[in-house]
């Protein structure tokens, strides 16, 4: 109960100043199509120089926590996921906002956020030494089989055909393998210069669900232009904590996921997200419902992208090895002050650790309240004229495109990629298992050609890839997800034929 003697700090005027204006400004940049949490701690880091090492640090951590649930906003309100971690809130988040539920969307994100982030949080505290020595098992053949598994459930992220969220997911992980290849050096397909550095995830993010969106507000024109009521439903705080709680399953799942993916280092929220959504949607009884605005899939995906935040920090902190690339930032800036991250930093500087770790703690109940107070004045967003809107969203996609390297290049991929997703829309394909493969193919390739190499010097692949406890229990969930998949689609093909002959035989009255 160490952590307790150092609660006080957190409310010391300046800190709560910062953990106020972290919470707040975090919140806003998560909500910015292209301001990733990571672009966003990574902005902040210079405004810590002149500060107190506890200072910085609670600044820095109030903007990943809020960041991360603020990327909600813009992914229910808009489809534009804020950052790669809110991709799986946007497959059903929009859904209810599409049908005005967009007040009572957000506020169960922020609500489901707020209790991922606070087990997540709880974690670091109590099982910071066990889970770090824990998280040092995984190799790079373990982070290939986790990036495989992740690569199982894209064919389900696409609940209208099991096929083309294949064919979706396999586009995804041609685009990942684009530029240069980072360990043998190797040109791939790099058709023109913009493509030498291959394809960023936030220019490819926006531009794969911003622009369809865009083009398809222009296509409709002023027929549906009409100014509509700015009035939206107001939901009771009240009723979407009982909603939340009698989501228990959901919730479960996408804490626990969250809590195990943020452990392992360099697996990151966007694979959490996803990995959860599909999960919840596995063992939910309501299968169908998922990706047609179904609340459960926004709970599942937003309490597992705040759940993987503290855990995120036992490998930086204990092992100095960060756990997510926002982590990797938070590195710098503990070692701007001096501060060096190991398994003895609770020793040397436990005033500025427990302090940072309470600041998280109560920023999730902070950013909570802030969120769900603002979530019928941002719902409102939807009801803007479509013109204005999609003039707004067309902006937006042009400044988060541009400000992740300051590269027309990056635009023009966006511009691409997103016209691209456009007309494959028109024949049923999906965003959602095209932007999970461009994140899994640089994960898997290169974990796959370093363990490779290891594995020739050693045993050779199969000792190296298929054997230890940890290895055999990722290939059983790998091929366990797969026969998964298959079976659900062939259960959901069969009935579907049978509904259609039953149709078909129904006598005419």
């Amino acid at each position: 109960m160490e952590f307790l003697s150092y609660f006080g700090g957190v409310f010391e005027p300046v800190a709560l100043a910062l953990l106020f204006g972290g919470t707040i400004g975090g919140l806003i940049l998560g909500a910015t199509p292209g301001l990733s949490p990571t672009m966003a701690v990574a902005l902040l880091i210079p405004f810590t120089f002149h500060l107190a090492p506890t200072q910085g640090l609670i600044l820095l951590g109030a903007a990943y926590t809020s960041t991360v649930a603020g990327g909600a906003v813009s992914a229910i309100l808009l489809k534009i996921p804020g950052a790669p971690a809110n991709i799986a809130t946007a497959l059903d988040g929009n859904e209810m906002a599409k049908r005005g539920e967009g007040a009572r969307a957000l506020q169960l994100s922020f609500l489901a956020s707020g209790v991922g982030g606070l087990i997540g949080v709880m974690l670091l505290i109590f099982l910071t030494p066990v889970l770090a020595q824990w998280a040092l098992q995984f190799g790079f053949p373990h982070l290939f089989w986790i990036a495989i598994l992740g690569v199982t459930v894209i064919g389900s992220l696409d609940s209208k055909s099991f096929v083309k969220g294949l064919l979706s997911g396999c586009i995804g992980l041609w685009l990942s393998t684009i530029g240069y290849d980072d360990i043998q050096g190797a040109e791939r397909f790099v058709f023109f210069d913009a493509l030498s550095g291959g394809i960023t995830i936030i220019p490819a993010l926006i531009g794969l669900f911003a622009i369809p969106q865009v083009i398809e507000m222009f296509a409709k024109g002023r027929r549906e232009s009409k100014v509509e009521s700015l009035e939206v439903p107001k939901y009771s705080f009240m009723d979407s904590v009982r909603e939340l709680f009698s989501s228990i399953r959901a919730l479960s799942i996408g804490t626990v996921v969250g809590s195990v993916i943020g452990l392992i280092p360099g697996v990151g929220g966007q694979i959490a997200g996803l990995v959860a959504y599909d999960q919840a949607r596995n063992f939910s009884p309501l299968k169908d419902k998922f990706g047609t605005g179904h609340s459960e899939g926004v709970i599942a995906a937003e309490s597992a992208n705040n759940a993987m935040v503290g855990p995120s920090l036992v490998p930086l902190l204990t092992l100095s090895i960060p756990g997510s690339p926002t982590a990797a930032v938070l590195l710098g800036g503990l070692l701007i002050h001096g501060i060096f991250p190991g398994s003895d930093i609770f020793t040397n500087h436990p005033e500025v650790v427990w302090t940072f770790i309470n600041s998280m703690l109560i920023g999730q109940i902070l950013m909570v309240i802030f969120g769900i107070y603002t979530a019928a004045w941002a719902a409102r967003i939807a009801k803007a004229p479509v013109p204005i809107m999609a003039s707004g969203v067309l902006v937006l996609a042009l400044f988060g495109s541009y400000s992740v390297g300051q590269s027309m290049g990056d635009v023009q991929i966006m511009l691409i990629l997103g016209v691209g997703m456009y007309i494959l829309e028109k024949f049923g394909f999906s965003a959602a298992p095209l932007v999970l493969g461009l994140i899994l193919g640089p994960i898997a390739a290169d974990n796959f050609i370093t363990g490779s190499r290891i594995a020739d010097a050693q045993d050779g692949p199969w000792v190296y890839f298929f054997t230890g406890p940890l290895n055999i229990v990722l290939v059983t969930m790998v091929v366990a997800s797969i026969g998964y998949s298959f079976w659900t689609n062939m259960l959901r093909s069969t009935f579907a034929d049978k509904s259609q002959k039953s149709a078909g035989e129904a006598p005419a009255e």
